[in-house]
Parts: structure tokens; C-alpha cells; sequence
């Protein structure tokens, strides 16, 4: 997913977060190991619970507390026979995922919408070249340039995993191109500069994705749309559309991402393009 905060800085917040909330609960942090018993961690959840946390963020403060008694076990500071997460599963504090693909109908609204204003056209573009392009995130989408296109086929390393990604270009996409693509500029959308510093770029990629999804959110709601209208939903309705419209899911899969993407990938490049080219006609 396009995530503007670095995973370390969030990593930081939540444990100073979850040092906090202890603080709280127990009125003090000189809590013997042997203390943090089954009995102690259900105490603390109902706790964490009536403060009205997420399941998901309630979740992440168990998983640092045993992180913090496996580190303790390890430098032999509690016995290991006193580890309670055998008994207390953190697992079950996982909230599956909320919904962030929509149906063929919805995105097709979403694609014929009709801009009122630049931004509004441009955030409707940018969404509709995300979904035509198998579901390019918008970080990559803005590092596009012309040695991007080869043999009418868009050719990037995706930023998050490094991997080369090949799709066809349709000729709304190629469109799309035209219509943003500056003389004066290699990027094929008006997004970055080249000679911005690799931080100005960091930076300008984290603004203009905040007001790109707050202006979909807004075209979302207008349009009655069920989620919240985002780049990513794009990248999800892509592929949710294709395997519903029967495309094999060896060739693309619905959880296009995450822990499947290395799987996904794998298959992409291995079929011929003449396979994924037809496939892609069940997108409009």
C-alpha cells in the first residue's frame, strides 16, 4: 500500500504509545515479569478495551509485550516456564483487514466521473491509470518517465519490493500520458521535477497523494460509493474486477500485495504477454 510515514517513525510512536498506556494501567512500569501472568494481560485488555482502542491497536500493544518477555527470557531476567503467550494468543487481537476494493460497477461510475475542478480531473486520472495499469501505486505512478514505456508496455521497478512489474498499455492509459506528459519534463505526470533532491520528492509524493485521496474521498461520497475512494482501492478493485470476471488467479491475484505479491509476481512474468493482454480486456 502508499503509506506516507515511514514505517520506522510509526514503529517508534506506537511503542512510546504502548509505554503510555502501561503507565496508565498500572499506575507504575516496575512490574516483576513473573507478575505479567494470563490473569495480568486479560486485566490490561479489558482495560485497553474500555478506552475504546482498535482490536488492531490493542493487537500491537501485546505484540511488544512479548516482545519485551521473549528479550527478557533470552537475557535469563524471568524463567521461560512463567511466558504467558502460550495461554494468551495475540493472534486473535488481528482485525481482518477493512475492504478496499469495490465492485466493476462502482469503478466504472468512479472512471466516468466527470471533474468539476483541475484537482478533481487530475485525482480521477490518476485513480482510472491506476486501474487500467494493474494497479501501479501512486508512489510509482509519480517516478514514471519516458524510459518507462516500451513496446506500448508500461516497464517499472516498483519502489516497495524492488521488483520489475510489465503491463500493457491500454489506449486509455496511453491517453492519460498524453494528455499530462510536459516537453520539459521526463516524468510522465506532472507530480515531480528532476531537479528536485530525493527528499523534495519524498516530500512532494506525500503531499500531493493527501490531496489526491481527500479529493476521491470526497467524489467517493458524492458518487454513493461503499469504502472510502482512495489510490489504493484502485490497486484492490483491479484485482477483485479481473477475478471476477473469471482471470485465472495464478495469472493475478486478489490480494495483489502484501505476503502473495512475490507469488503474484512470479506468474505475471511468466505468462506470455498475449495472456495477460487478453486478460486486462475484463477490466472496462
Amino acid at each position: 500500500g502508499d503509506k506516507p510515514q515511514s514505517s520506522r517513525n510509526t514503529g517508534k510512536s506506537d511503542r512510546w504509545k504502548g509505554v503510555n498506556s502501561l503507565l496508565k494501567f498500572n499506575k507504575h512500569l516496575n512490574i516483576p515479569f513473573s507478575d505479567v501472568d494470563v490473569t495480568w494481560l486479560k486485566k490490561y485488555e479489558l482495560w485497553l478495551q474500555a478506552q475504546g482502542l482498535a482490536i488492531n491497536t490493542i493487537g500491537t500493544r501485546f505484540r511488544h509485550l512479548r516482545v519485551i518477555y521473549n528479550l527478557a527470557i533470552d537475557e535469563k531476567v524471568v524463567k521461560r516456564e512463567y511466558y504467558p503467550f502460550d495461554t494468551f494468543k495475540v493472534s486473535k487481537l488481528n482485525q481482518i483487514p477493512a475492504k478496499r476494493s469495490i465492485s466493476k460497477d462502482a469503478i466504472l461510475k468512479v472512471l466516468n466521473y466527470e471533474g468539476k475542478t483541475e484537482l478533481e480531473c487530475f485525482s480521477i486520472d490518476l485513480f482510472t491509470f491506476s486501474y487500467l495499469t494493474a494497479g501501479i501505486n501512486f508512489v510509482d505512478i509519480a517516478r514514471l518517465t519516458d524510459d518507462s514505456i516500451m513496446e506500448n508496455r508500461l516497464v517499472y521497478i516498483r519502489k516497495k519490493t524492488k521488483k520489475q512489474i510489465k503491463v500493457p498499455l491500454q489506449s486509455q492509459a496511453v491517453e492519460l500520458i498524453g494528455k499530462y506528459k510536459q516537453q520539459d519534463n521526463p516524468y510522465l505526470f506532472p507530480i515531480l521535477s528532476p531537479f528536485q533532491t530525493e527528499q523534495q520528492k519524498v516530500n512532494r509524493v506525500h503531499k500531493v497523494i493527501a490531496k489526491v485521496n481527500k479529493t476521491l474521498k470526497r467524489i467517493g461520497e458524492q458518487l454513493d460509493v461503499s469504502i472510502d475512494l482512495t489510490t489504493y482501492v484502485a490497486r484492490h478493485s483491479f484485482a477483485t474486477v479481473l477475478k471476477r470476471s473469471g482471470v485465472n488467479t495464478s495469472l493475478i491475484s486478489e490480494a495483489l500485495g502484501h505476503s502473495s505479491e512475490k507469488v503474484t509476481q512470479i506468474y505475471l512474468d511468466s505468462f506470455g504477454n498475449d495472456q495477460m493482454d487478453e486478460a486486462m480486456k475484463n477490466l472496462l
